[in-house]
C-alpha cells in the first residue's frame, strides 16, 4: 500500500483504521512492517509519499498465558511463594516478541492455579522481575496475601524492612573509590525508547544503588552491588554512568568492546561464549509474608559467569 507523507504510525493508523495505533507500533518494533521491501523498526520513522509500505500482521494469540513443561531451579518452595534461580535468557513474562517461553508459562504449569492474581493474567504472581539476560534469584507469590506482604516489602527495599538483594556485576575497569554509592534518576532515553537515561534530578525517577568492588583483574573488576531503589536496568545504567558498564553489555557498554581484546585469550573466549551482561542475582533475602520468618538465599554463580571470572582471576 501506498504511504502518505508523515511518521511511519500515524500513517499506518490513516490506513488500518480496525488496529489501535498501540498495536502498529508493537508491529513495527517486532519487526512486521516493510517499507519498499525493507524492514522498519521506528514507529516514529517518516515516510515520504509514495513509499510502499507491507504490514504482516500475526495470528492472534490468547491474552491468558499457557502452562509449558519448562525445567525450573527452585530453592525453596510453600503454599505461599516459590523461589526461583532464573537462568539468563529466560523472559519473566509474556510481551509482545515473547509470547511463550517464559517463566510465568512455566511457573502455571508449575503451580497450576495457586498463583496470585494480583499482576493480572499476564503476570501472576510476579512481584519483582529480572532482565531477559540476568540470571539469579527471584520469588514468586502464589496467593494474594503472600503478593501483597512481599510487594510491600520490596516497595521498602530494605530500607527499613528485611528485604535484601544483591548482585554479582563483572565491570570494566575498577570503580574508584572502591566502595561507593550511586545516586542518579533514570527515566526512558529520548532517542531510544528502549534505553533508560541518567537524567537531571526531578526529570526521572529516584535511583540509587550501592556497590563495593571485591576483586581486580586489571581490566576488570567483580563488583557487589545492592539496590536501594529497584528501576529498570538500573545497575547496568548506574555503572555505566560512572564510567564502568558491565562486560557483555551491548545495549550499555558498546563503546568498550575494544577493551576486549586486551583480555587474555581464554578470558576473550569466555565474554563472547557469556553472550550476555554479566550480572547475576546472587542473594534474595525477605520475611516469609504469612509467617514472618526471614529467609535468606545464596546462588552461586552460572557456569557462564563462572568459567569468565576463572579466566580473569588466572
Amino acid at each position: 500500500m501506498d504511504a502518505a507523507s508523515g511518521r511511519l504510525d500515524r500513517t499506518l493508523a490513516q490506513m488500518f483504521p480496525d488496529l489501535s495505533r498501540a498495536r502498529l507500533q508493537d508491529l513495527v518494533r517486532a519487526g512486521h512492517v516493510r517499507r519498499d521491501g525493507a524492514v522498519v523498526l521506528d514507529p516514529a520513522l517518516k515516510v515520504g509519499p509514495g513509499a510502499a509500505l507491507t504490514v504482516t500482521v500475526p495470528e492472534a494469540v490468547s491474552a491468558i498465558p499457557q502452562g509449558e513443561s519448562l525445567a525450573l531451579a527452585i530453592p525453596y518452595e510453600d503454599d505461599d511463594l516459590v523461589v526461583v534461580d532464573k537462568p539468563a535468557g529466560l523472559v519473566v513474562h509474556p510481551a509482545p516478541g515473547h509470547e511463550e517461553g517464559t517463566l510465568v508459562n512455566a511457573l502455571i504449569a508449575h503451580c497450576g492455579d495457586s498463583l496470585s492474581g494480583i499482576g493480572g493474567v499476564r503476570r501472576p504472581g510476579i512481584v519483582h522481575r529480572l532482565d531477559k539476560d540476568t540470571s539469579g534469584l527471584m520469588v514468586v507469590a502464589k496467593n494474594d496475601a503472600a503478593h501483597q506482604g512481599l510487594a510491600a516489602q520490596f516497595a521498602d527495599h530494605g530500607r527499613s524492612g528485611p528485604l535484601e538483594r544483591a548482585y554479582l556485576a563483572l565491570a570494566w575497569g575498577i570503580p574508584e573509590p572502591a566502595r561507593g554509592t550511586i545516586s542518579a534518576d533514570l527515566a526512558r532515553s529520548r532517542h531510544n525508547r528502549e534505553k533508560i537515561a541518567v537524567v537531571r534530578p526531578g526529570e526521572g525517577r529516584h535511583a540509587v544503588t550501592h556497590y563495593a568492588v571485591e576483586a581486580r583483574y586489571g581490566t576488570a573488576s567483580l563488583v557487589r552491588c545492592r539496590l536501594e531503589t529497584g528501576r529498570t536496568h538500573q545497575i547496568r545504567v548506574h555503572l555505566a554512568h560512572i564510567g564502568h558498564p558491565l562486560l557483555g553489555d551491548a545495549v550499555y557498554g558498546g563503546a568498550f568492546k575494544t577493551k576486549a581484546s586486551r583480555l587474555p585469550e581464554a578470558a576473550r573466549a569466555a565474554l563472547a561464549a557469556l553472550n550476555r551482561q554479566a550480572l547475576h542475582a546472587g542473594l534474595l533475602g525477605f520475611a516469609h509474608p504469612r509467617t514472618g520468618k526471614p529467609l535468606r538465599f545464596e546462588s552461586p554463580a552460572p557456569a557462564d559467569l563462572a568459567r569468565l571470572l576463572a579466566t580473569l582471576a588466572t
